[in-house]
């Protein structure tokens, strides 16, 4: 193996921070870095399975673990017979963890979207969730190093850059003066002109600001595609929670920016079977599937996390956590395909990823033409709907 392996689960923070790491360790022959996850109970499980994947596809690799099961599992992590070392979660962009030179080559994209982690951390405590433990508090870039490394993927032909990070609207509280995320959208946008498409990743919508809400509604470089870590539709769950919104925070939003932008598309984040979580609290989880048009679902079953104030309430059982999740996923994807439906005989322009597919401005995937060149836009009539994919 003449160039390193990097493996990337769980979030788009991990995707940037891979793609990262790729270029700083372009020189390490014989080595794979497993960039870990630990969000959920499953996703320690899937980091598991892909350390001794990668352990079994490399056998004379040295194997590396870096990400948030390095921090948060870091003694169970680096037992394991697979792993040769560990590398802590913030240090793992840093050359000098590595023992490499600090003079890394500028950022190419590994990807016809770019992802750029411009926010690291949290400084919020849902009961639920363990991401602090692993990625310390919130910490932001400045402008003028997003829009260095922006440059950087404009340079190497990106077409659209995705803004990323672990609270993403948190961006700039622990800045100079507390700039808001549509400060830096808007500096993106106004020192890059031929970047074509901007795309944000999961944001809390209670932290919109004014400048980035008109920036959603009104401006065409700016995708029309709205994710929510919305979490629940039950007021008292996401009291619970202790998330910063209620339901109809969301709704209210949802609609404010639908009426302005009425192509919008909105993904959300749901967790199942949160600890007390009833009947009724889980219709609501279901209705707000419908209220919002959510067409991007990512449905959690709820998993106990060690350390954490959830981890300690009256759980839910496993049966039913799973059951929930089910209804909610088979909920949204009967959503999601009647959007699809929806989408048939219009015109779209996509961009092309290297598999032969791409993405609307609406997050669509659609399959091209066969030939189409990966990272061209070109617009697509659609025909029909097949297996989740326009046509």
């Amino acid at each position: 193996m003449n160039a390193p392996r990097i493996i990337s689960l769980g979030c788009r923070m991990n995707i940037a921070e891979s793609e990262r790491m790729r270029v700083m360790l372009a020189g390490e022959a014989n080595l794979v870095v497993v960039n870990s996850c630990a969000v959920t109970g499953e996703a320690l499980s899937q980091t598991r399975k892909a350390i001794r994947r990668a352990r079994r596809d490399y056998p004379s690799a040295r194997l590396v673990v870096t990400g948030c099961a390095a921090e948060i599992d870091r003694a169970a992590i680096g037992a394991m017979d697979e792993v040769d070392g560990l590398v802590a979660n913030a240090a793992k962009l840093d050359p000098r963890a590595w023992n490499v030179p600090g003079d890394a080559p500028p950022l190419a994209p590994a990807r016809t979207r770019a992802f750029v982690a411009v926010q690291n951390g949290c400084d919020h405590a849902c009961t639920f969730c363990v991401i602090p433990q692993g990625r310390g508090a919130s910490r932001s870039l400045t402008i003028a190093e997003v829009l260095h490394e922006v440059g950087n993927h404009c340079a190497a032909g990106a077409k659209e850059v995705v803004l990323t990070g672990v609270d993403l609207t948190s961006w700039g509280q622990d800045l100079a003066n507390s700039p808001t995320l549509g400060t830096l959208v808007r500096a993106v946008l106004d020192e890059f002109h031929q970047l074509t498409r901007l795309r944000l990743s999961s944001v809390d919508g209670i932290e919109i600001d004014a400048d980035l809400f008109d920036l959603l509604a009104h401006e065409p470089r700016v995708m029309p595609h709205l994710h929510l870590s919305l979490q629940h539709g039950d007021d008292l769950i996401l009291k619970r929670m202790k998330r910063r919104h209620l339901r109809r925070d969301a709704v209210e939003l949802v609609a404010r920016l639908k009426a302005l932008r009425p192509d919008m598309s909105v993904g959300a984040d749901l967790i199942a079977g949160f600890p007390t979580e009833g009947e009724s609290h889980h219709e609501a989880n279901l209705a707000i599937i419908d209220e919002l048009d959510i067409v991007h679902a990512h449905v959690f079953p709820f998993s106990p996390r060690p350390g954490t104030p959830a981890a300690r309430m009256p759980q839910v059982a496993r049966e039913v956590v799973k059951a929930r999740a089910a209804d909610l996923r088979t909920h949204a994807a009967a959503r999601r395909a009647a959007w699809l439906q929806s989408l048939v005989g219009e015109t779209l322009p996509v961009l092309a990823e290297r598999d032969g597919t791409g993405y609307a401005p609406n997050y669509a995937r659609v399959a091209l033409p066969p030939g189409t060149a990966a990272g061209t836009i070109i617009d697509v009539t659609v025909r029909e709907v097949r297996e989740g994919l326009l046509l």
